[in-house]
């Protein structure tokens, strides 16, 4: 078992939840505005970061503004989880009675998710599907996030004194060193994830077309692992970099390529379907290259763009799936071919406050 007990108080549409969680996939149902994707937020906030909405922790509150504050409480791997914002305060981690810091939940538990916002991952710009990296990243290696911060520090230092116009290079010098260590670190560690997340889309037959990962290093050189080179590059780039107020190279500046089918076809030129076909297949290998871990996979309003025998072909991954997955949907007749295999809660709303009631 991965979380056995979630309960959430004033979280989003939610004044109260109380929900078991077991090993069968959960299917939640209901109308649009019902609350079922806030039930996905709330475990996605088991994991360090934002959750799958990306929002401040001031904004999850349900009634929001500066008054407002939050709790969720959950039951993890036989730890006891909470994560809460107080009005006008930050977010908190306790683990077990003692306060920790928020990296500490990406070692307790890897969340995967999937939200309808990513079905434009392909097309929209770069930056999108970097963050989507990092996050497939985090889930196979966890001290990604450390490392992410122990580059962004030093990076947003030195474009601070590039905005400034400062010319000295003994100021840059220990900063460019801090980025290329961390930096080069960074991307021995997407570029491990790419080849797992390859492998684990060959080992087995999905009904998804496998995609050929890529690394896109730009005109920033994002692809370097070597510390010496990057530092090289950095020193280099200084008159540029001050020119533009910023820093122009280095693994801020990666982009994530897809080729798939027996046409090598760019993952931006597909279908709409294919596209969603697609990423369905990294999540499902994602899952799969973390089998010795515990594993949560959030599918929200997953059905859309997939005909009944892709829904199909995915619900059967899914039971065999050694990870917890929890779906939302619409209506009961998206989750049909679950057959008895699922567990099924209708969601709506009583007096503007979210309710959920299991179905047989």
């Amino acid at each position: 078992m991965t979380v056995t007990e979630l309960s959430l108080a004033q979280f989003r549409s939610w004044s109260r939840l109380e929900l078991e969680l077991d090993r069968q996939p959960l299917a939640i149902f209901g109308p649009n505005g019902s609350g079922k994707t806030n039930i996905l937020e709330a475990l996605s906030m088991l994991a360090p970061g934002r959750g799958l909405r990306g929002v401040a922790a001031r904004d999850q509150a349900r009634h929001g503004g500066p008054d407002a504050g939050w709790r969720i409480r959950a039951r993890v791997q036989d730890h006891d989880v909470e994560t809460s914002a107080p009005p006008e305060g930050s977010r908190t981690v306790v683990l077990d009675d003692k306060q920790v810091p928020q990296t500490v939940l990406g070692r307790l538990l890897r969340v995967i998710w999937l939200v309808p916002a990513m079905d434009r991952l392909w097309t929209d710009p770069p930056e999108t599907r970097r963050r989507f990296l990092d996050r497939v990243t985090l889930s196979l290696c966890p001290d990604h996030a450390e490392l992410a911060l122990a580059y962004e520090k030093p990076m947003r230092e030195r474009n601070r004194l590039l905005k400034d116009q400062v010319g000295d290079p003994a100021w840059y010098r220990a900063l460019e060193a801090q980025m290329a260590r961390a930096g080069a670190a960074l991307t021995r560690n997407r570029q491990d994830a790419l080849t797992r997340i390859m492998a684990a889309q060959d080992e087995s037959a999905t009904g998804f077309p496998a995609a050929v990962l890529a690394l896109l290093p730009g005109e920033g050189r994002a692809d370097d692992t070597d510390e010496e080179s990057i530092a090289s590059r950095l020193a280099d780039m200084r008159p540029r970099d001050l020119a533009a107020g910023r820093s122009l190279t280095g693994p801020h500046r990666a982009d994530l390529g897809a080729h798939w089918g027996p046409a090598n076809t760019p993952a931006a030129l597909s279908s709409t379907g294919e596209q969603k076909a697609l990423l369905l297949s990294l999540v499902l290998a994602n899952a799969r290259a973390l089998s010795d871990q515990p594993v949560v996979l959030l599918l929200d309003e997953v059905a859309a763009h997939l005909d009944a025998d892709r829904r199909a072909a995915l619900y059967d991954q899914l039971v065999e799936l050694p990870a917890q997955s929890v779906l939302t949907g619409t209506g009961p007749e998206l989750f049909d071919a679950f057959a008895d295999r699922a567990r099924r809660m209708a969601v709506g709303k009583q007096g503007g406050i979210s309710a959920i009631t299991e179905v047989q």
